[in-house]
């Protein structure tokens, strides 16, 4: 099975389909699956990019709305994570995962998906440590602070992926496990970004939480993205003698590594997606403490065994089948000739994506459900006196918005001078 990788999609689809379409006619290969490791930028019009975390003079409609539409179509299959640059109320009507467009798979905000025989597990956004024991309490419509929040890691969905015990054969997340430098050529990362230097030597730059997945599940691949730039590196498991091939890309743009393409050996097929039993009987359990205020979940009130969970879950997939629900548009799509008005609060979507999964589990939908007041009953910053949080330089400098500036259409030829076609991942590492 051929697999492509992308690091930062900022929606621009139509430019990393051209060069992906342009590899299989020049190399006469034919790609199974393409994963996005975040910043995929899911927006179906005008509305969703009030929820989109960039300046309003860079926000911009990008290529997705075309394939939430139907006017284009992917042409491969295409599964990606959450980030910190999204369309954070569409990603929310998914938060369990199902279909953003037609063969366009969220993987929600933690999750697991089976390719065919091949197990892909993920944890969309990124990491703050002062949101991490917080529940999801952002409620629509968001506030300028919310959209700053909304896509931090939770521990509640950590937590949930820490329960898996079966092997997990690719990892996605956004930002990079804490401590993964050590791995690689740090020389050469540094001569690239000189301003990680502080933050490695501070054990700052990256996630805590993708570290514990990274030893707990220690999965053969593992890929991020994130602080734009190409980085590899092998982490040897003490535990049973494993080893994690890591890599970071980078964002379409000419000249950046932002593909890489990697071949594993998978069953003859179908390559189809399918519900993952393990996990959906990890979300039967655990779904009752979803945190939806500041305060974290309660894990003693979780009263049902996995053994229960997975016996529930094995009969309901035999009976309906493992095929993910149908996509279904619950917003309406962009159309150039016709903005939508300025200000226009169109509520939130239950989308019955999400409906039908939860019905199938017999599981309460919970996602929209408030306290008395749209608002938590303590704001995030009241849990620290005497200390701020600063929402608006919050993330690593990654270049964005002067990237953001130099964003043209890129002919494939010369996006695929920041290709990787490669088997070894990591070839000079391991």
């Amino acid at each position: 099975m051929r697999i492509a990788v992308e690091g930062c999609m900022h929606g621009d689809l139509d430019n990393v389909y051209a060069t992906l379409l342009h590899l299989q006619e020049v190399q006469n290969i034919k790609i199974d699956l393409l994963l996005c490791c975040g910043d995929f930028q899911a927006v179906r019009n005008e509305k969703d990019l009030e929820s989109l975390n960039v300046p309003p003079k860079f926000r911009s409609m990008n290529s997705f709305w075309k394939y939430y539409s139907g006017e284009k179509v992917a042409p491969f299959p295409t599964i990606f994570i959450g980030g910190n640059h999204e369309a954070s109320n569409y990603l929310w009507e998914l938060y369990y995962g199902g279909w953003a467009a037609p063969q366009i798979y969220f993987l929600g905000f933690a999750g697991v998906i089976k390719f065919g025989n091949i197990r892909i597990g993920g944890l969309s956004g990124i990491y703050k440590s002062h949101h991490y024991n917080m529940g999801h309490y952002e409620k629509l419509p968001y506030s300028e602070q919310d959209i700053r929040s909304i896509y931090h890691v939770r521990e509640y969905d950590v937590h949930k992926l820490l329960q898996i015990e079966e092997p997990i054969d690719i990892f996605l997340s956004h930002d990079w496990p804490v401590g993964i430098t050590a791995g690689g050529d740090l020389k050469a990362l540094l001569r690239q970004k000189p301003f990680f230097e502080q933050e490695i030597q501070e054990g700052t730059l990256g996630s805590k939480p993708a570290a514990e997945l990274l030893g707990k599940l220690r999965p053969p691949y593992w890929f991020s993205a994130h602080l734009h730039c190409k980085f590899a590196a092998l982490v040897q498991h003490e535990k049973d003698g494993h080893s994690t091939k890591f890599l970071a890309l980078d964002k379409c743009l000419p000249g950046r590594n932002f593909l890489q393409v990697i071949e594993i050996e998978s069953g003859p097929g179908p390559h189809e997606l399918q519900l993952d039993e393990e996990w959906l009987a990890i979300t039967r359990k655990y779904n009752a403490v979803l945190p939806l205020t500041i305060r974290n979940a309660n894990y003693n009130n979780v009263h049902l065994s996995i053994e229960q969970c997975r016996q529930f879950v094995r009969n309901k997939l035999q009976t309906r089948g493992s095929k993910p629900f149908e996509f279904v548009q619950t917003a309406p799509c962009y159309k150039p000739s016709q903005p939508v008005a300025d200000g226009v609060f169109h509520g939130f979507y239950k989308n019955p994506q999400t409906e039908a999964l939860l019905q199938f589990l017999e599981l309460e939908y919970l996602l929209n459900k408030m306290p008395e007041s749209r608002k938590p009953a303590a704001s995030p910053a009241s849990l620290f006196s005497g200390c701020s949080i600063d929402y608006y330089g919050e993330d690593i400098p990654i270049d964005d918005i002067d990237d953001t500036e130099d964003f043209k259409e890129v002919d494939p030829e010369y996006a695929q001078e920041g290709l990787i076609l490669s088997s070894d991942l990591v070839a000079g590492i391991d």
